[in-house]
């Protein structure tokens, strides 16, 4: 089956009561049990909820994984993979992140002794070189949040076969449509389903998919136990989400092509971040594992100035300046400042994430529209 009709079909099955071709919200807490121990298949809504269930199956079945876990945020959804290690573990991940995730593995995770390296990911020499007898995880991101690194996932997971160490990959810039990490070797796929997969920036939520039925369980057993889980309502907006995906992936795509085109050609511009480049260093990589290079960029003006970026942060109309991205709206973004702001400025510097830093999630809009909105606020 192709992905479109994946996207429609995947998890959906008429409601046996009523024929409803739409997944019904059970908003309950609780289910009615024959006798002690025998029950339909759902005992309380923390461990199973049935338009959970059909979410899972259809998170599985669009990253052509077995398993699928949904999350109450992708925050929590990283948080149970870290809570599969133990004290003194090691974690390999890129130095270039979403900054929920390094305030997650730096202010909760390192008091309780789990090691986190950070390296360049883009040379799978630097993982290589970074592994030890104490490394249980590789963490990428590809595209990476907010500077569109890519790392060639097959090559890492290579590696961590060879080593017995579990590969992670937070797909959320990339979503299913764009990219399957479990096709490239990786053991399991993380999201913010908030942002492409939900699409309308209505519902926050996080998932999980893999492959491994023992991976699974144990992963299983960190949500049920830490309860960390989506309520019914948020699941049937994603299940309605994904519907959509494919269409809008295409949207984002092309009008991010149009976008990320046309800011290079500003004088007024500087560095312009995107893989969709045949010059930026990771091109040949993504246009091998991806189906496309999204409506994420990012870019600097020329005059590298703070205040001028903060200027046309706050002068565009269509252009929301808000968090968060993937919806069909388009969002503008200052990472220094939000997204971003819990890493350290100097790690941050470091890293090649400037103070000027803009960061678009391109939405759906009429392309020459949202250009005429920078070009005003540009200048």
């Amino acid at each position: 089956m192709k992905l479109a009709t994946k996207l429609i079909h995947a998890g959906a099955t008429p409601d046996p009561s009523t024929g409803a071709i739409m997944t019904p919200i059970f908003q309950t807490s609780t289910y009615v049990q024959e006798a002690p121990g025998v029950n339909k298949g759902f005992e309380y809504a923390r461990s199973q909820n049935p338009t959970r269930k059909a979410l899972e199956e259809a998170l599985a079945i669009i990253e052509n994984g077995k398993f699928g876990l949904a999350f109450s945020s992708g925050v929590a959804a990283t948080d149970a993979v870290i809570k599969l290690l133990a004290p003194g573990d090691e974690v390999i991940c890129a130095n270039d992140m979403y900054g929920g995730t390094y305030r997650l593995f730096t202010k909760v995770f390192e008091k309780f002794g789990i090691v986190f390296t950070y390296v360049d990911t883009t040379s799978v020499s630097n993982v290589q070189a970074a592994i030890t007898d104490k490394t249980k995880l590789v963490w990428l991101e590809t595209p990476t949040n907010p500077l569109m690194n890519i790392t060639d996932i097959a090559s890492v997971a290579a590696i961590t076969k060879a080593k017995k160490i579990l590969l992670a990959v937070d797909n959320t810039f990339a979503s299913p449509y764009l990219q399957n990490p479990l096709d490239l070797g990786a053991d399991i796929v993380m999201h913010s389903v908030t942002k492409y997969l939900g699409g309308h920036s209505d519902v926050i939520q996080g998932c999980l998919v893999m492959n491994d039925a023992e991976l699974r369980e144990k992963l299983y057993f960190i949500q049920k136990s830490c309860g960390a889980v989506p309520g019914p309502m948020d699941c049937f907006l994603v299940l309605r989400g994904i519907k959509t995906l494919g269409v809008r992936m295409k949207a984002h795509c092309e009008n991010g092509a149009k976008i990320a085109n046309w800011l290079r050609s500003n004088a007024k511009v500087g560095k312009v971040y995107w893989p969709g480049f045949e010059d930026h260093p990771g091109h040949a990589v993504a246009r091998k594992q991806m189906r496309g290079f999204g409506g994420m960029i990012s870019f600097e003006l020329k005059n590298d100035s703070v205040e001028e970026a903060k200027r046309v942060l706050s002068s565009t109309h269509l252009f929301s300046l808000a968090e968060s991205l993937g919806g069909v709206e388009s969002l503008i973004n200052h990472p220094a400042s939000m997204t971003h702001a819990s890493i350290p400025r100097e790690e941050r510097i470091k890293n090649g994430l400037s103070d000027s830093l803009i960061r678009l999630s391109v939405g759906i809009e009429d392309a020459d529209d949202l250009i005429q909105d920078l070009q005003k606020a540009i200048g």
